[in-house]
């Protein structure tokens, strides 16, 4: 199975920068896409240039043209269901689970901690509800995690680890200790398990043209639990194609829906 994640910052955007071609060019059998930035109705219309998939959208309830997930399957799942069941963290639109025979596949646009670190408990709360939320679907069959999940987890994840450390949202030493508890709670970092050393980046800031000077952060992410591990055949960041100021990330496991 083939999957591809992507924090496509618009999704009507984006659609005008190659996305079909992209895509078709990847062909997954499932990707998965935060920051879509759309009511529900305007991703079903993205999703008309893509009918060999079934898709699901999640939007924010608290702003228009905010935040947003959503997944194209070429299966249907058996069940999908939007949010983690905390009315706090379920306004923006920002989790959407598809529950297949083998396995729950979670996608998931992580709050950002803010400027000035404004929403760092916020977010901090986040993780732990969301863990939760995780760690709940494990018990009942293996976990997929994809999308942005806001938090460069090592030096080695960002260009510019001294200057961000407890500065920047993304790199404060809260949200990389929310970040390892996942892992401890026994989540698996496909990329960084099958690549241990490799400097690779998912996220450059477009005002300081972080992509052309390769400044950037690896806060996209594949997560699956312990018994998936084994069955991890590729970890890939697509930093090839562009359109966002995020690149997709790639996976390949072998199982079947």
């Amino acid at each position: 199975m083939h999957l591809v994640n992507w924090n496509v910052n618009g999704i009507r955007a984006i659609l005008k920068k190659d996305f079909e071609k992209n895509l078709r060019e990847l062909n997954p059998d499932v990707f998965c896409l935060q920051e879509t930035k759309a009511s529900e109705e305007d991703v079903l219309a993205a999703a008309t240039f893509f009918p060999e998939y079934r898709c699901y959208a999640n939007s924010s309830k608290a702003r228009k043209g905010y935040s947003g997930t959503a997944i194209f399957s070429r299966e249907d799942p058996v069940m999908v269901t939007c949010d983690i069941g905390q009315d706090q963290f379920d306004q923006e639109g920002r989790v959407i689970t598809a529950e297949y025979s083998t396995f729950f596949l979670v996608t998931v646009y992580t709050p950002n901690a803010g400027e000035n670190l404004v929403r760092l408990d916020f977010r901090e709360q986040w993780d732990h509800q969301f863990r939760s939320y995780l760690l709940w679907l494990k018990r009942r069959k293996p976990v997929i995690v994809c999308g942005d999940l806001n938090v460069a987890h090592r030096e080695i994840d960002i260009a510019r680890a001294k200057e961000n450390y407890n500065v920047s949202a993304g790199y404060t030493q809260r949200e990389i200790d929310g970040f390892q508890r996942l892992l401890d709670a026994g989540f698996t970092d496909t990329f960084r398990a099958l690549h241990p050393t490799k400097v690779a980046y998912t996220y450059w800031n477009y005002f300081t043209n972080g992509r052309a000077k390769n400044v950037g952060w690896r806060i996209d992410y594949f997560l699956v639990s312990e018994k998936l591990t084994p069955l991890v055949r590729k970890a890939e960041i697509l930093d090839q194609y562009h359109g966002s100021d995020h690149c997709p990330v790639g996976l390949h496991l072998d199982i079947q829906f």
